[in-house]
């Protein structure tokens, strides 16, 4: 073969290659690092490429709260086409006409999702994970497994203790339970979960955003006990570490996640398949036996023993506390400057 025509050839396959990328449809997901990027990407993201041809970008960039502030601040136009937040959001950016209405014709598996949970949401989130707010604890340093929120102030966790930011919803559903749990209510009498709050933070090491981070230092030891979200509890368990974790005696509260669509998202149509897909009965099976969550879908087939640790549904569990979702959006600036103010200060 001559070297022009070799040349040539090599240069129309260059081309071809170029508009097959130029035409591959793509879809941009915004959710978290850690744990739950290495499980998405392998459970969900990996086997929906392969289905649909479409790429998938992965943008590991930001809490829920953060997330939904440059969903506002761009007028739904974020750049992400797809958003991992929570019902609180879910509700605002609703409210806020900045996240789009999602529909069981264009989504059908929404349909198969429990009605209660569904509504928790509203009409523009998919609610693909439930959790709950757990009390997690190394098993190997405390004289006894703790049994209530107020035994994050036991002497023995001086020093011992990280937190979550404020910008990490943890925070919040920490506070509205240290409220719960000392006489006041999770809404509009807060002031015992501050007055609370500031005495678990004199007990702790800091603060920290990632769940990744604050992870770490339960793993190392320096931490003994802190509140983390049941299902990365679970995955240390499983893991081996030296950990368990509780359900307090005074309950909890759940964290309802959503898939979102902004609604200036640039791929809706990659989006609607990305959220039906998910919400597939197999999927939900591989999500959450992956990443040891509670699903919204009650037929999907999981072990009894990670059933028994996982919220299926929050209608009739007296030990789930779900606050108005929309109040404690609108409470949120007003909190998070209290926060900073009475709470922080205290950090070891």
């Amino acid at each position: 073969m001559g070297t022009k025509r070799c040349f040539a050839l090599i240069l129309s396959a260059a081309f071809v290659t170029q508009a097959n990328v130029a035409g591959a449809e793509t879809l941009v997901l915004n959710s978290y690092g850690g744990p739950y990027e290495a499980i998405i990407q392998e459970r969900i993201i990996k086997p929906f490429e392969e289905r649909h041809g479409i790429d998938v970008v992965y943008d590991a960039v930001g809490s829920a709260q953060q997330d939904y502030a440059k969903i506002k601040a761009t007028n739904g136009r974020p750049g992400f086409d797809v958003a991992v937040m929570t019902a609180s959001q879910s509700l605002q950016g609703c409210k806020d006409g900045l996240l789009e209405k999602l529909a069981v014709a264009e989504i059908p598996n929404l349909a198969s999702l429990s009605p209660g949970l569904s509504s928790a949401a509203g009409p523009c989130g998919a609610v693909h994970e439930v959790q709950y707010l757990s009390l997690l604890y190394r098993t190997d340093k405390l004289t006894s497994a703790p049994v209530s929120w107020a035994d994050l102030l036991d002497p023995q966790l001086t020093g011992k203790i990280i937190l979550p930011t404020f910008q990490n919803i943890m925070a919040v559903y920490l506070l509205e339970m240290m409220s719960l749990s000392n006489g006041g209510d999770l809404i509009d009498n807060i002031d015992p979960g501050f007055d609370a709050m500031a005495k678990v933070s004199a007990q702790s090491v800091g603060f920290e955003q990632s769940s990744a981070i604050l992870e770490s230092y339960v793993r190392d030891g320096s931490v003994w006990a802190m509140p983390f979200w049941n299902g990365r509890a679970q995955l240390l368990v499983d893991e081996g570490v030296p950990v368990d974790y509780i359900r307090p005696r005074e309950g909890t509260i759940p964290l309802i996640a959503t898939l979102n669509i902004p609604v200036g998202a640039a791929n809706k149509d990659a989006a609607v398949k990305f959220i039906d897909f998910f919400l597939e009965k197999s999927s939900q099976e591989g999500w959450v036996t992956g990443y040891r969550v509670g699903s919204a879908r009650t037929d999907i087939d999981v072990p009894a023993e990670l059933q028994r640790r996982q919220v299926q549904s929050v209608a009739g569990d007296k030990s789930l506390h779900l606050p108005d979702l929309m109040l404690l959006q609108a409470k949120l600036p007003e909190w998070a400057e209290r926060w900073e103010r009475d709470v922080v200060p205290h950090a070891n």
